[in-house]
């Protein structure tokens, strides 16, 4: 599967994230309480909810962070009135963006996302108008240290994985949305170090920048994913290795 992997874009922005931890707990904390609020507050019986506990594990979350998070949905208040939203629209060069927020006021979230938009030469799009370039899915990235990138391949497949990419030591499992949680305990039970494991909106066809543009594609999500209101920014965007790098470092 081409494209870069998807881990190593999560290694880079945590790094980044680290040094704003309040921020990233915040949005950890959002994530479970909406998913507590929707299916329960037993992760045995929610998914969702184990994931975003789970993320929140691999992120060095406090337990009583988590918790309280839980609680928080069961508590109502405030939490009664966060929301899922999901925005959709246009970077430079025509690169279509899906922004997922969790907000408890949407008008001063879609205007802190068309500002971001607007200011990098983009735009905010009508609903549906870029959705159908992506798909949902699962990835689970594993570490290569244990075992050759050969047999992690093939341990994916017959876990069940749709496809794999393999991009320096970090293999990417790529999976149907449902079939995440299974793939991910199988590879597990196989041995092998998950390093991360999400459901995700991938690009059905990414769409290859020049260098140039590339920055600027990866400086708009930057900002976006610095607002308080936005989860998670995906793009169809392919860039090259060297604008990647660079910016990675």
């Amino acid at each position: 599967m081409a494209g870069h992997s998807k881990w190593k874009q999560i290694k880079r922005q945590k790094g980044v994230a680290d040094q704003r931890r309040g921020a990233l707990f915040t949005k950890l904390a959002r994530e479970i309480t909406l998913a507590a609020k929707l299916g329960g507050s037993d992760p045995a019986g929610n998914f969702r909810l184990r994931l975003a506990v789970q993320n929140a594990r691999d992120n060095n979350m406090p337990a009583d962070n988590i918790q309280r998070a839980i609680a928080r949905a069961a508590g109502g208040g405030d939490a009664n009135d966060l929301m899922e939203i999901t925005y959709e629209g246009y970077g430079p060069s025509g690169v279509a963006i899906l922004i997922e927020a969790m907000t408890d006021n949407r008008n001063r979230t879609v205007g802190e996302v068309r500002s971001v938009l607007t200011r990098a030469g983009g735009n905010l799009g009508e609903s549906g108008s870029v959705a159908w370039q992506f798909a949902s899915r699962g990835i689970v990235a594993v570490e290569s240290a244990t075992k050759s990138p050969d047999e992690i391949v093939d341990l994916a497949i017959e876990a069940g994985a749709e496809d794999v990419l393999v991009d320096g030591d970090s293999v990417d499992v790529y999976t149907a949305a449902t079939d995440l949680e299974s793939v991910r305990q199988s590879l597990l039970d196989a041995g092998l170090e998950v390093t991360n494991a999400e459901l995700s909106m991938v690009p059905t066809t990414p769409l290859a920048l020049d260098a140039k543009d590339a920055e600027q594609v990866i400086r708009l999500i930057e900002k976006l994913e610095d607002l308080d209101d936005v989860q998670r920014v995906y793009s169809n965007a392919e860039f090259p290795d060297e604008v990647f790098e660079a910016v990675g470092t």
